[in-house]
């Protein structure tokens, strides 16, 4: 049976929606990035390439939190030593992806979508990874806003963390990804930018799944 992703907000008021919200964040962003320059040396824009639609890859901006010379496993755990202490502040209140919106606006992303990932976690040869890559990726999402404390989930894997995130949390995520992508549409994603926004105020709105949940998920017709 074919899988028919659906559409969300149209890319015109996506781009409008991204140049007003860039415009707007500047001195959120500036000061940002001034804390950044004071507190470690080296760039205060991130660049990292990224697979998007179709499997291509882009080049995606994001304030560094990390110190430069870091090096080491794709994903973060909150007690990452690499993460600096202006940085744990970005990541907590998610300014660190306001420049994003950056990607949004060249098309390279969308406003709500599948989270990028880098290469080296993409399998083109997935069914499930060729389904979610039929749209952009987004800056959040349903499962993104659920697992908006994903560092704090992974400090509680004492084990390999990359490996259990490439075993066990990602195919969680691209279960998330499915299902919404077979339901969306211009108005849920307006649900999910709000309901996102609400989260960085008020967290205890989108409570995180339990490492059971994740684990040990309930199958479902995205699989």
């Amino acid at each position: 049976m074919t899988v028919l992703v659906k559409a969300g907000i149209p890319r015109a008021v996506e781009a409008v929606v991204s140049m007003v919200a860039l415009v707007v964040s500047i001195p959120i962003l500036a000061l940002s990035a001034a804390a950044i320059a004071l507190t470690t040396r080296g760039p205060v824009i991130f660049r990292q390439q990224r697979v998007g639609r179709g499997g291509k890859t882009f080049l995606l901006y994001k304030l560094r939190t990390m110190r430069l010379e870091s090096s080491g496993p794709q994903v973060t755990a909150g007690d990452d030593a690499r993460v600096t202490w202006v940085g744990r502040l970005l990541r907590r209140t998610k300014v660190d992806e306001f420049p994003e919106l950056w990607n949004v606006l060249k098309g390279d992303m969308s406003l709500v979508g599948p989270r990028p990932e880098v290469s080296r976690y993409v399998d083109l040869e997935n069914p499930m990874w060729r389904l979610v890559l039929e749209t952009r990726p987004g800056i959040t999402d349903p499962m993104t806003l659920r697992l908006r404390n994903e560092e704090a989930l992974l400090t509680k894997v004492k084990d390999d963390r990359e490996l259990f995130y490439i075993r066990t949390l990602q195919p969680f995520k691209l279960k998330g990804y499915a299902e919404y992508l077979q339901e969306r549409s211009w108005w849920s994603d307006v649900n999910v930018l709000w309901r996102s926004a609400v989260a960085v105020i008020v967290p205890s709105q989108a409570p995180p799944p339990t490492m059971r949940e994740i684990c040990y998920p309930k199958r479902g017709r995205a699989e």
